[in-house]
């Protein structure tokens, strides 16, 4: 039995109780009814995992997830994942699919808006994911770093070149800026009919998988990475609760658009995310994001020209915040073998690492992670708060 067929009750009575939905949003969302949504949904993940790995033990070998640091199976675990080019204008909320994305990093685009990259391996039974956007030359790091296929649906001309490098792996949705395309498109895409071009544009597991076949690209990590991985994870009987930083009941990156924030719950551990003045949810399920790990990583930043492009540098190294169970502490990040006078050195497609006060490298609780991309010069417009608004 697939999960998507597990969790089908419990979304169904999840959205009978949600009310009316307003333009994605669901129009009631007090934190209690949060909490009691994300306590069924960890029971029924704890029991469909549960489920799963009895019936699979044999055929389908369970491995640590590099990207949550759980056990998940060895066919979702050790596949290559996709990172996904995400829409985060209000035209296209809610987002697609965005709930099975373990990461999601969001970085500000040109007219202050922001977009996400939602980076997946657990995808299979999702029904479509989107609407997909085009690309930005620092979202093609991230997705490199994670040995991601990138998944865009066209691009900015400073991005072109990063594309074109023969290392990039990436499924594009079109040609534009001499961008070396062999007609993919067709194959990976579709526009669906409830939502507005060009905000309509969606991918689901089948797609993906003829896309990577008619690329004939790789669908395995390579052996250098499944040595290494990325982050690291706390063990499964351990709790990172960092309790000598600061109480971070309710932090907020600052961007100036959408106006994010999450709020942390403690019965579930987690940080439920807000924008645009209200809950942020799935599509289909309904249900809130919600996150065990937040990173605000600050950034240099120059404009490429008068249109507000932005070159971001996420590579060269920097500090920002590390945010969990409640607590944030200092960080500073960093890539082993950046090299900032070339931005196609290979170096900076490498492992980020973030690195506390005293110089080690910080663990992550295990679950999910949303990394928030800051401009350095705007990180005074950070907030993070010690109590809650009830």
């Amino acid at each position: 039995m697939t999960r998507k067929k597990l969790f089908a009750g419990i979304a169904l009575s999840a959205m009978m109780l949600a009310g009316t939905v307003i333009g994605g949003y669901a129009e009631e969302a007090d934190q209690s009814a949060v909490a009691e949504e994300v306590a069924a949904e960890e029971t029924a993940e704890t029991e469909a995992a549960a489920a799963e790995e009895s019936t699979d033990s044999d055929s389908n070998e369970m491995v640590r997830s590099f990207l949550t640091g759980k056990l998940v199976p060895e066919s979702i675990g050790r596949a290559r994942p996709i990172a996904v080019m995400l829409n985060n204008i209000s035209d296209a909320l809610p987002q697609s699919g965005i709930s099975n994305a373990e990461i999601v990093y969001e970085a500000p685009v040109e007219g202050a808006i922001t977009r996400l990259l939602g980076i997946f391996e657990d995808y299979q039974d999702v029904e479509r994911i989107g609407s997909v956007r085009s690309c930005r030359e620092y979202y093609v790091y991230f997705a490199r770093e994670f040995e991601a296929t990138y998944l865009h649906y066209g691009e900015a001309v400073y991005a072109t070149g990063l594309l074109n490098m023969s290392d990039t792996i990436r499924l594009s949705g079109m040609g534009d800026y001499d961008l070396q395309y062999d007609g993919e498109g067709d194959v990976v895409y579709y526009r669906s009919d409830d939502f507005v071009s060009p905000h309509n544009v969606f991918t689901n597991y089948e797609m993906i998988q003829a896309g990577l076949e008619y690329k004939g690209y790789s669908t395995e990590y390579s052996d250098e990475y499944l040595e290494s991985g990325h982050y690291q994870f706390a063990s499964d009987d351990e709790v990172v609760t960092l309790d000598a930083g600061e109480d971070a009941l309710v932090v907020k990156p600052g961007y100036a658009y959408n106006y994010p924030e999450f709020v942390y719950d403690s019965e579930t551990g987690k940080y439920t995310r807000y924008q645009l003045g209200d809950v942020q949810i799935d599509y289909y399920t309904q249900k809130a994001l919600t996150y065990d790990n937040i990173i605000f990583q600050y950034c240099s930043w120059v404009k490429w020209d008068d249109n507000g492009y932005l070159d971001i540098d996420v590579y060269s190294g920097g500090s920002g915040k590390y945010i969990t169970r409640g607590k944030a502490i200092d960080i500073t990040w960093s890539k082993d073998d950046a090299d900032s006078s070339d931005r196609y050195a290979d170096g900076n497609f490498g492992v980020t690492h973030y690195y506390d006060s005293d110089g080690n490298e910080i663990t992550l609780n295990q679950g999910k992670t949303w990394v928030c991309i800051i401009l350095d010069t705007e990180a005074d417009a950070i907030t993070i708060e010690g109590t809650s608004a009830e």
